[in-house]
């Protein structure tokens, strides 16, 4: 509605603009039509002769271009146009005597469309009304150029909440399923566990929503995730986090995206029997945040196996956002240890 009512506001402008020009014409050039002075009564002549052209635009263009060309009843619209034209110059012509003023000295020549032969006037008409379609054409041809990208703007911003709100119900899906291990085995990590969980529930629905986050409260959520881990697996898991505190609360970057890497390192990366580490480390230099993750790995590598949703769904939001050149995700997997690397434009809070 806002495009439309600017877009109106502009072509009306213009039609007041070339308007006002017309009709000030006879006043600027009376003078020189009288060769002495202003003659109003030859202002007023050339005026009473430019009123049947305003009249047809004004009904043209309130009337037969909105409701007929732009619908695409051209055949409609063209018989209205012809209809209107002859129903204001016929009875100018065939019952109005248009004498020169009085006393003036006006040549025929000297009047230039405001004294012509009907035909002629009726192609002037047309042209007239030509080029008041072409401009209102323009005009909603921009109109709709402007609604369809905000419309793609629209359906981007839903599909990019859609994903990341989908990654939600994922990520609590999996926590509330490691306090339900942690119930049996030790019931006060599990107490613990819901108020750590409690801090997250807290930042998904007060955070979350925003375009954007600062890197400080992004981290400060990942660092309760990782307590969340630190309660189930205790020291087993050698779990390192290093990120740049000093200007963590000026930069801003999407919410959620680190955290299905973490989760991905705990689930994929962590191991009862064997040696399993994490380590997390944020940096931030050239306006670009930079988040290397690196865990143990202890399965097989498995060709076959499918992307998880969280992992598929960071990268649609990360094209997105970004678009297809605007980031780098890295993701490297070696017989021991599995790699990802996201760099991502920074912006400041």
């Amino acid at each position: 509605m806002k495009i439309q009512k600017k877009q109106t506001i502009g072509e009306n402008l213009l039609y007041v603009m070339v308007w006002s020009a017309i009709i000030l014409v006879p006043v600027l050039n009376s003078q020189m039509m009288a060769e002495l002075h202003v003659d109003f009564r030859n202002v007023l002549f050339a005026w009473r002769q430019i009123a049947p052209y305003f009249i047809i635009f004004i009904i043209h263009n309130c009337v037969l271009a909105p409701r007929y060309m732009l619908r695409h009843k051209y055949w409609k619209y063209l018989a209205g146009n012809l209809l209107l034209i002859l129903a204001v110059f016929t009875p100018a012509y065939l019952f109005a005597e248009r004498p020169l003023p009085t006393g003036s000295d006006i040549q025929i020549s000297q009047l230039s469309f405001t004294h012509l032969e009907m035909y002629w006037s009726v192609m002037l008409a047309l042209f007239m009304n030509g080029a008041n379609s072409a401009i209102k054409l323009m005009y909603q041809s921009i109109r709709d150029e402007q609604q369809m990208e905000a419309l793609k703007q629209q359906n981007l911003q839903a599909e990019m909440d859609y994903l990341k709100y989908q990654i939600n119900p994922h990520f609590f899906m999996n926590t509330l399923n490691n306090i339900h291990a942690l119930i049996d085995i030790a019931p006060e990590n599990a107490q613990n566990a819901i108020i750590e969980l409690s801090k997250m529930m807290r930042y998904v629905l007060y955070d979350s929503g925003r375009e954007r986050i600062s890197l400080e409260h992004d981290m400060q959520f990942l660092m309760n995730y990782i307590e969340l881990m630190r309660i189930r697996y205790t020291d087993a898991v050698d779990i390192r986090v290093d990120y740049p505190r000093e200007c963590s609360s000026r930069v801003s970057i999407p919410p959620l995206l680190l955290i299905v890497f973490v989760e991905n390192a705990f689930k994929h990366g962590v191991s009862y029997n064997r040696r399993s580490f994490i380590h997390l480390t944020v940096e931030y230099a050239d306006d670009k945040v930079t988040s290397t993750i690196v865990n143990s790995r202890h399965a097989p590598h498995d060709k076959n196996r499918k992307k998880g949703i969280g992992l598929e769904n960071v990268h649609k939001r990360l094209e997105l956002i970004y678009g297809p050149r605007g980031y780098t995700l890295d993701i490297r997997e070696q017989p021991d240890t599995y790699t990802v690397r996201l760099e991502i434009p920074a912006l400041h809070a």
